[in-house]
């Protein structure tokens, strides 16, 4: 069996922000970087079936900078077999059908049966790159998955939908898997297994080989939110309180006149 297991390389969500100078993302300067926390349950998930099948090579690929290497060096050490680096210094600029059709170029000819993914990146959170990868190379696709169970040509997940309640799906290979938090335990690598992960294969690829296409999407700014200014906490009887509340909704606001 061949899996694939898509990951990418984020900012640590702990690190302070700032705006870019083009006003468009953020200054990428000064961030400590990590793997996608989604991301490793689908790392963890490709490495268990593998070892549950013996027999499996799981290939893990990441877009971006030279510095991306990092996450994908963790993932080997993890457990994944072969690593493939897709060197691209403006990935950020990349909208999801970009992401989705370099993956899936690179993909193609690959034959992979079950492809894995996060449910969605921390920094952009679009949630789309796995349904449209699923368009782009014809593969069934299930997202959010909590789940998952082998059984030959198929795959019995679980997924989660609102307010909790999980849906029992079955779905022929090949298939694209999104991972919701909570999927699995997520294992730390061990000092043995980070210096094998240095001799595993992990080859790069230039994005202008794998993709041609201009983004249909672009980020015209961004902005950190404004802070929000404290409530007003009313203390009093109950009709005392509801002329206060009055008051405050005719002088400061538009709902009464």
């Amino acid at each position: 069996m061949n899996i694939l297991v898509c990951i990418k390389q984020v900012p640590d969500m702990e690190s302070k922000f700032k705006i870019s100078s083009d006003g468009q993302w953020y200054d990428q300067s000064d961030l400590t970087f990590k793997i996608n926390e989604y991301d490793e349950y689908a790392i963890e998930e490709a490495v268990r079936l593998k070892e549950k099948l013996g027999n499996a090579e799981v290939v893990a690929l990441s877009i971006g900078p030279e510095r991306t290497k990092e996450v994908i060096r963790k993932a080997l050490a993890i457990g994944i077999d072969k690593g493939v680096h897709v060197l691209d210094n403006d990935s950020h600029e990349k909208d999801p059908l970009q992401i989705a059709t370099i993956i899936a170029n690179y993909a193609k000819d690959k034959n992979f049966d079950i492809v894995f993914l996060g449910m969605q990146s921390q920094d952009r959170a679009s949630a789309q790159v796995g349904p449209i990868l699923s368009e782009l190379l014809g593969y069934n696709c299930v997202t959010t998955i909590v789940g998952f169970e082998h059984q030959e040509s198929k795959v019995n997940v679980k997924r989660e939908l609102e307010g909790g309640i999980k849906a029992k799906i079955s779905v022929k290979l090949p298939v694209i898997l999104t991972c919701q938090l909570g999927l699995n335990t997520v294992r730390y690598p061990t000092l043995p297994n980070i210096m094998k992960a240095k001799k595993k294969e992990l080859n790069t690829i230039n994005v202008n080989d794998l993709l041609n296409e201009q983004p249909k999407v672009v980020n015209l700014q961004a902005y950190i939110p404004e802070k929000k200014k404290g409530g007003i906490l009313l203390e009093g009887k109950a009709d005392e309180v509801a002329d206060k509340l009055i008051s405050i909704l005719k002088e400061k606001t538009q709902v009464l006149r």
